[in-house]
């Protein structure tokens, strides 16, 4: 997980008295942090990137199956304020950068050496003469030298969501927490068992959704809570409080973008894709494997959306038509005996 820490001045007027008040009622960090999120990059291009808020909520340690409980937490997350123009520095490369408006900011940069493959720490400090000692830390991902990549969605293709029922996913969201939201029946061995390569090696995992950076630690503790296998997570840009109720709802058309980025930064692996019916995946994974020819190697659809089916139904055929395996399944386990027939996953390894 992403650490962080933070100096700041105690406000001294009483309005801003009332506002610390406010905060500390709602658990909300009013000093500057960093949030670095998992990286990757290989011996071309190492990509590190994050946030800067001048408020955040703090790290959920308590977890409660009350309503009212996990209604405060999930509004919590988007109770932020970012940190627009500031400027941060990658501690030991000498490379600065300043946020943009949502307080987003990205390294990218060649390695001075090959990194070996796995995970490396690095940490982004926050340059400001009035604060001092504000740093993040995360990791950054080398993957495996294995054949295959897997980039997959994360609602309603592992985590069970209702995206495309505004009403659903907001109940959801506003009655359960990471621990106590469900995966879909066996789709963990699934992801465990695609994770192994022919070599025993990991493949890299890529986890390209429409939910936004809010939901970072959120997805992740449910993924940890499963031991789901370990990955780079790319969202959708930040929302304030007042953009809540359209959460996951937007923007879809960004997700092509983030496969695509994928795709050339790792031109010579072939990749599975993993998604859903619920919203835009048929249509996006469709003109994926369009417009990068020989670079999917199948594709894993699960069928959610009973009003969907038809249209999903259009583009299984018109991937198959283009020369790409897919899997349009409702169960998991379904999905686990195509992967076997596909030889994708090592009978001799347990997931």
């Amino acid at each position: 997980m992403a650490h962080t820490t933070a100096l700041q001045s105690v406000p001294s007027t009483p309005i801003k008295k009332w506002s610390q008040w406010l905060y500390r009622a709602f658990r909300l960090n009013v000093r500057p942090t960093v949030k670095v999120y998992h990286g990757f990059g290989d011996a071309h291009k190492m990509e590190v990137f994050g946030h800067v808020f001048k408020v955040s909520p703090f790290r959920e340690d308590k977890f409660s199956s009350r309503v009212l409980h996990n209604s405060l937490s999930l509004l919590r997350l988007f109770m932020v304020k970012p940190f627009r123009h500031a400027v941060v520095e990658l501690d030991g490369y000498g490379l600065t950068t300043i946020t943009d408006e949502k307080g987003f900011f990205r390294f990218e940069f060649e390695p001075s050496q090959l990194p070996e493959p796995g995970w490396h720490t690095v940490r982004v400090k926050f340059l400001h003469r009035k604060y001092t000692g504000v740093y993040g830390e995360g990791k950054i991902m080398v993957p495996e030298p294995t054949k295959y990549g897997i980039i997959s969605d994360i609602d309603d293709t592992f985590l069970v969501s209702h995206s495309s029922d505004l009403r659903k996913r907001l109940y959801v969201l506003l009655t359960k927490n990471a621990r106590t939201r469900m995966p879909f029946s066996n789709v963990v061995e699934h992801y465990r068992l695609l994770a192994r390569g022919d070599n025993g090696k990991p493949r890299p995992f890529f986890f390209v959704s429409s939910s936004e950076w809010n939901l970072y630690d959120y997805i992740r503790d449910f993924s940890d809570s499963y031991e789901m296998p370990q990955g780079i997570y790319l969202l959708n840009e930040l929302k304030e409080i007042d953009e809540i109720l359209a959460t996951g709802q937007n923007k879809h058309e960004s997700k092509y973008l983030r496969i695509a980025r994928l795709l050339t930064k790792y031109p010579e692996r072939k990749f599975i894709l993993l998604g859903d019916d619920s919203q835009k995946d048929p249509e996006i994974y469709h003109k994926v494997v369009r417009d990068f020819p020989g670079r999917i190697v199948c594709i894993y659809l699960r069928h959610v959306n009973k009003a969907n089916l038809p249209s999903g139904r259009r583009y299984e055929a018109a991937i198959k038509n283009l020369g790409v395996e897919i899997c349009y399944h409702t169960h998991s386990h379904t999905a686990i005996e195509h992967s076997r027939k596909m030889g994708l996953v090592n009978e001799d390894i347990t997931p």
